[in-house]
């Protein structure tokens, strides 16, 4: 990843992608088991089919102006073929239908390394040539993604799956305005890892991968409970969260220059996301069962993991106040 965000030849970049890719390949398989395997080759799949895009991209610009820099992606076509390629490389809409099945066949600590991790590197290639980029065709996958990312986290039980349909559509709000305002994309999704990160956390220390299994964690861990409803609140976008921010930013900013329609639209897509948001938290908070816990220890959670989540929760909260000082 550090070699992708730190390439200035496309070769270098799609070096640092494919090595990056083959290093992730057996933290997905390390369980023993078909579906993990499974998972594992259908990520290699498009991540290989994604690469391979992304090198005949760059080699058609270097073929037609004859630089090999990122930042000079001038050929109309191969700036098109480049965000295919790096739509496909981060799972946003259309060509996000290997990022449920990965996350579903992996473990949960894996599964965060995807949608944070992995997610870097892409963005970063595209945050890089973003000034080429045509804002019909981002704007054009950033509603499907946002779209796609509603309709398909709906009818979810499974958490990995509804957290995969999160991310694209977490991914869909960047894509919008990464061709308007880059900065603003970056900053919307350094504030999804922010969110999601405490999140897995919490699910891998209360052990919960299905919404079933939610619903008891209030017995256990009461404090864990709150925080886990609070952060998906964030998520959703819902004022006076931190959620809540590059979503108030992306729509001024879609606002400022004239694409209101588009803004509209795409606040009432969210709301699409906000249904299985709010279920969740209803079933995490307001179905507690009325049985207490006999054990006095059960609670108790691995403390490396409390660091992480006790250092980055509150900032997944409660920064609405500071970061409009910080972006000006």
């Amino acid at each position: 990843t550090l070699t992708v965000t730190s390439a200035n030849h496309w070769v270098t970049a799609w070096l640092g992608l494919e090595l990056n890719m083959i290093s992730i390949l057996p933290v997905i398989a390390k369980q023993k088991h078909p579906r993990s395997t499974e998972a594992a080759t259908k990520y290699f799949l498009t991540q290989a089919t994604a690469s391979a895009l992304m090198l005949f991209a760059s080699t058609i610009n270097a073929w037609q102006t004859g630089s090999w820099n990122i930042m000079q992606l001038n050929n109309k076509l191969s700036c098109i073929l480049m965000i295919a390629a790096l739509t496909m490389k981060m799972g946003a809409a259309p060509a996000h239908f290997w990022l449920p099945e990965v996350m579903q066949g992996a473990t949960l600590a894996t599964t965060l390394l995807i949608t944070t991790w992995q997610k870097i590197a892409p963005i970063t290639l595209l945050y890089m040539i973003s000034n080429h980029t045509e804002p019909i065709i981002t704007l054009s996958i950033g509603l499907l993604s946002i779209l796609v990312g509603g309709w398909g986290g709906f009818n979810q039980t499974q958490l990995r799956k509804m957290m995969a349909y999160s991310s694209i559509a977490h991914l869909g709000w960047t894509m919008t305005i990464i061709s308007i305002m880059p900065n603003i994309a970056l900053t919307n999704i350094i504030i999804y890892m922010i969110m999601s990160t405490p999140f897995f956390m919490l699910l891998m220390t209360t052990t919960s991968k299905t919404l079933q299994t939610m619903t008891t964690t209030w017995t256990h861990t009461p404090t864990a409970t709150i925080t886990l409803m609070l952060l998906l609140l964030s998520m959703a976008g819902l004022p006076p969260l931190t959620g809540f921010t590059p979503k108030l930013l992306i729509l001024d900013s879609l606002v400022t220059h004239k694409l209101t329609l588009t803004a509209a639209t795409m606040a009432l897509l969210s709301l699409l996301s906000l249904t299985f948001y709010l279920r969740t938290t209803y079933l995490l908070t307001s179905t507690a069962p009325p049985t207490t816990t006999q054990s006095t220890t059960t609670w108790r959670l691995k403390p490396h993991q409390n660091q992480i989540t006790a250092l980055l929760a509150p900032i997944a909260l409660f920064n609405i106040t500071i970061l409009p000082a910080l972006l000006t």
